[in-house]
């Protein structure tokens, strides 16, 4: 061949054809070889990759769906603690199979025994079986529907043509799968080593271009298989080809994703202002503007909505205050109606009682015997004094709202004070009154006028409202650091609600409709005050054993 060179020369067309052939061709053939090569082994590691990625996914969502399962039951077993018995516990359980349909069934068994006696799959019926250990060594099992195992297994992988297996790991049997193929489920299945390592994604199989992998999981025993198909193959292989124009299109796509992102933040952000101008013209000033604050969000639009708040949270204080002092305001309204009430109709009748004796005493027209001018003048007086509790009460109300009561606290023996107290009770029903104190030297600290008109207001309370020929009780004993004194008389037990509100300015156990008692209504509204002012506790009781009790916390001295 050299002989034939050096004889014949040879045309620039033909040296063109061999330094083409040597300085193009060749190197253009070597170089697509081996790109051709190392594009290979590229789509072939980022087959396996992705092969062992899918696997992983696969076998986190069904540690994520066991976790969920484990989580449910866990919230199941600690509800089932609060119910007594088996009946209330299979009503809850009933009532849990019905709200949560892949529950196939939800049972309590009592040991493992009968726990082993749930088949942890099976294939014809559809479902798998969990447990949770409940606090009293009994057992939660639960039958779940493997459809909806199925259905969040492979969601994240909607679209991708690799086929994927999910075996029991004890009995080898199908559990659940994507791209289902009778030939590929075999083939993955026949390639499978003996020995399988634990926990791993391990890749196996004869075709280094459609990579098989498998990972065995321990906890819980799953087997997941993954076999890349010739589709996923062909796909991966033309991708170099077509990796320009897809690089292309991803960054329009990017671009179009940044922007539409920024737009919909920005939208979504002018939406809230918008929603929160009209909720506070429609006088909802509780509203708040939430933005969704992040690198898209412009810093106009953060502080145009910070201010906002901060306006909107001024409005709304001054409006709760406003409210306030209108509920204030009628609460002073319906207590100057009530004060109105009460003064008119509970003064009026001493008023006409001293107004009819006095006349009566001044009648010059009959004789008036000295008996009868005792008894008038002796009504006066009872009268009269009837007004001065009443005017002391109402002028003790604004001392006690206004926690302005002055008490000089000093020790004082509770069996001389409830003595003193009884004495100036007015007990003109002849009520019997059992005084169990009068042998208790126990000091108290206290007000000595303050804590007697405590007591003398409530032994005349339970004169006036107990039933006939019943006695009145007052008793003490000790606890811990006070002395507690019990006055009890024998009514009809007082429902709670109502027993609540007797400690309010003119309320009483009678209402106006059925009274047959006199009174204010500002008894024990008061006494509470004097006592608390002494640093005591009152508390009232009604049921069928002490029918009405009052019962007066004083700290020893």
């Amino acid at each position: 061949m050299v002989q034939f060179f050096s004889k014949r020369r040879l045309k620039i067309a033909e040296q063109i054809i061999v330094v083409s052939f040597f300085a193009v061709l060749i190197p253009m053939t070597v170089s697509g070889i081996i790109i051709n090569n190392v594009n290979q082994q590229s789509n072939r590691a980022q087959l396996r990759s992705a092969a062992v990625m899918i696997a992983k996914v696969v076998s986190e969502e069904i540690d994520v769906f066991n976790q969920s399962i484990q989580g449910e039951l866990s919230q199941i077993a600690e509800t089932l603690r609060f119910y007594d018995d088996s009946e209330q516990e299979q009503q809850y359980i009933d009532k849990i199979t019905q709200t949560m349909p892949f529950y196939k069934e939800l049972a309590i068994v009592d040991n493992e025994r009968k726990l082993n006696q749930y088949k942890a799959f099976n294939s014809t019926d559809y479902y798998v079986v969990s447990n949770y250990k409940m606090h009293d060594g009994r057992y939660l099992v639960a039958v779940l529907d493997l459809n909806d195992l199925k259905k969040n297994l492979f969601k994240t992988m909607a679209g991708d043509q690799r086929q994927i297996y999910v075996l029991n790991g004890e009995t080898k049997e199908l559990v659940a799968s994507s791209n289902y193929s009778e030939e590929g489920f075999v083939s993955s299945l026949s390639q499978l080593p003996k020995t399988l390592e634990n926990d791993n994604a391990v890749i196996y199989g004869m075709n280094k271009n459609q990579p098989l992998v498998y990972l065995n999981k321990t906890s819980p025993k799953a087997l997941v298989l993954v076999n890349t198909t010739e589709a996923v193959k062909k796909r991966a292989i033309d991708y170099n080809r077509d990796k320009i124009i897809l690089s292309i299109l991803i960054a329009m796509l990017t671009i179009f994703f940044v922007v539409g992102l920024y737009t919909s933040y920005l939208y979504i952000n002018i939406r809230q202002l918008f929603k929160a101008i009209i909720a506070i013209s429609k006088g909802n000033y509780a509203r708040r503007i939430r933005l969704l604050t992040n690198i898209f969000t412009p810093f106009e639009i953060v502080f145009l909505g910070t201010e906002f708040n901060r306006m909107v949270a001024q409005i709304h204080k001054s409006y709760v205050q406003l409210k306030k002092k209108n509920k204030e305001l009628k609460q002073l309204n319906e207590f100057r109606s009530n004060m109105i009430d009460t003064v008119s109709h509970e003064f009026r009748t001493p008023l006409t009682s001293i107004q009819g004796y006095t006349s009566r005493l001044l009648r010059q027209d009959i004789v008036i015997d000295e008996e009868t001018k005792q008894k008038s003048l002796k009504v006066i007086k009872r009268q009269s004094e009837r007004l001065k509790r009443m005017i002391e009460d109402l002028l003790v109300i604004p001392d006690i709202e206004g926690s302005r009561l002055n008490v000089q606290i000093q020790p004082i023996p509770v069996n001389s004070i409830i003595e003193s107290s009884i004495f100036l009770v007015k007990n003109d029903s002849g009520k019997e009154i059992i005084n169990n104190v009068e042998n208790c030297p126990t000091e108290i600290l206290a007000d000595m006028d303050r804590i007697e008109q405590v007591f003398v207001n409530l032994i005349e309370n339970a004169i006036k409202y107990s039933k006939d020929n019943s006695p009145i009780t007052i008793d003490c004993e000790t606890s811990e650091n006070k002395l507690i004194v019990s006055v009890k008389n024998d009514y009809d037990v007082i429902p709670r609600e109502k027993l609540k509100t007797l400690f309010e300015k003119f309320t009483r156990v009678d209402d106006k409709t059925t009274r047959t008692t006199r009174g204010t209504g500002l008894g024990l509204y008061i006494v509470k005050g004097l006592v608390e002012a002494m640093d005591g506790e009152i508390r009232l009781y009604s049921n069928e054993e002490c029918g009405f009790c009052v019962k007066v916390f004083m700290p020893l001295a």
